[in-house]
């Protein structure tokens, strides 16, 4: 394998993550410059602003006609960020969950999921696909601002002051926010064709399918800036921005990253069959798995969290297995099927009637 595809690989990763701050930094200051609410920014700007590498290299990958890994990226950073980034960020500290995540938003990731499962059944994203899903995002958007608008100025007040200190005096510097955006799309741009053009060099070498690398290394490396920030959240006890990143980035890779790729993708995204029999529905049972572990008692514990963790890395062990064909993976697909899967969801299902039952009785 040629180092300099290494180091291009590296650098792409370093560039994106380079080019997410600076986009973030800028889109939060021009946010608060023209008073956007505390929710719209975490649900929006700092999520849609994290999840520009996953943009930037799923339409990348498009054009450049790999759509296994701009299907891979979307769907492998989906799970990604939430098992990973919010059982991480759970570990650090137990997370509380809005009512309003429980209610509207990740209802809306459940259906998101599911709509994008029922769009792969042929086997093809397309246009008509394409222009629906980036039609959900500017629903979602305009949603949002609605949403926004009914925010108190005292609470805008205090999620401004926990952007840092500097906010007030950078709010009238509007060439400053300007040029943080554009250089982080730059930044973004061009790692993002560093980092495919060295993913499909790497799957080639291998011999791993390009479906693979796009679920796994380029899944995870462009969800490094939701894990960054929700980390980095959580450890300064902002935890409601910690889990907003999470759910925003799940709509927008859906929505906006998943239209916008298929339109300009020409003939339309293809789904591999294999993402269509596994992944996706993987994805989608992820996202169904956030509504009762959520609900109990409104807060992610650290064993969720752990939990979370550990199917992450069970599922990167079946991507393993199943790519090298070992011979351990009938069996280890069968213990996860028939045991492991069934009583983390019966387990769940009794959590969430313990809680509804405890909410009944109370007072």
């Amino acid at each position: 394998m040629s180092v300099m595809v290494v180091v291009y690989l590296v650098l792409g990763l370093v560039l994106l993550v380079a080019g997410a701050d600076l986009l973030v930094r800028g889109a939060s200051r021009l946010a608060l410059r023209f008073g956007i609410s505390p929710l719209l920014i975490g649900l929006t700007v700092v999520a849609f602003g994290t999840s520009a590498p996953e943009l930037a290299v799923s339409v990348q990958a498009g054009l450049a006609g790999q759509s296994g890994i701009a299907v891979g990226n979307i769907v492998g950073s989906n799970i990604f960020n939430v098992l990973m980034v919010l059982g991480v960020s759970a570990l650090i500290t137990p997370l509380v969950v809005s009512q309003q995540l429980i209610r509207v938003d990740v209802p809306l990731v459940i259906g998101a999921s599911v709509l994008f499962l029922i769009m792969a059944f042929d086997g093809r994203i397309g246009l008509f696909d394409g222009l629906l899903l980036t039609g959900g995002i500017v629903a979602y958007i305009v949603f949002s601002i609605r949403q926004g608008r009914k925010e108190s100025a005292a609470v805008q007040a205090e999620y401004a002051q926990d952007f840092g200190g500097e906010a007030s005096r950078l709010l009238g510097q509007l060439p400053v926010q300007i040029g943080l955006i554009v250089g982080g799309l730059v930044l973004l741009v061009l790692g993002a064709t560093w980092l495919v053009d060295s993913a499909v060099s790497i799957a080639r070498i291998l011999g791993v399918s390009e479906v693979i690398i796009g679920l796994t290394i380029v899944a995870a490396g462009t969800s490094l800036p939701e894990l960054a920030t929700s980390v980095v959240a959580a450890m300064r006890g902002e935890r409601d921005i910690a889990v907003g990143n999470v759910i925003g980035s799940g709509l927008f890779n859906i929505f906006a990253i998943g239209g916008i790729a298929a339109m300009v993708t020409p003939g339309g995204l293809e789904v591999a069959p294999a993402l269509i029999r596994f992944d996706i529905p993987v994805m989608v049972a992820v996202a169904l798995a956030c509504l009762p572990i959520f609900a109990t008692g409104h807060c992610i514990a650290r064993w969720e969290g752990a939990l979370f963790v550990g199917y992450y890395l069970a599922y990167v062990a079946y991507l393993v297995l199943a790519a090298t064909q070992h011979a351990a993976l009938p069996a280890y697909s069968d213990a996860m099927l028939g045991f492991v899967l069934p009583l983390t969801a019966v387990t769940l299902v009794v959590l969430l009637a313990r809680q509804r039952a405890a909410m009944r009785v109370a007072p």
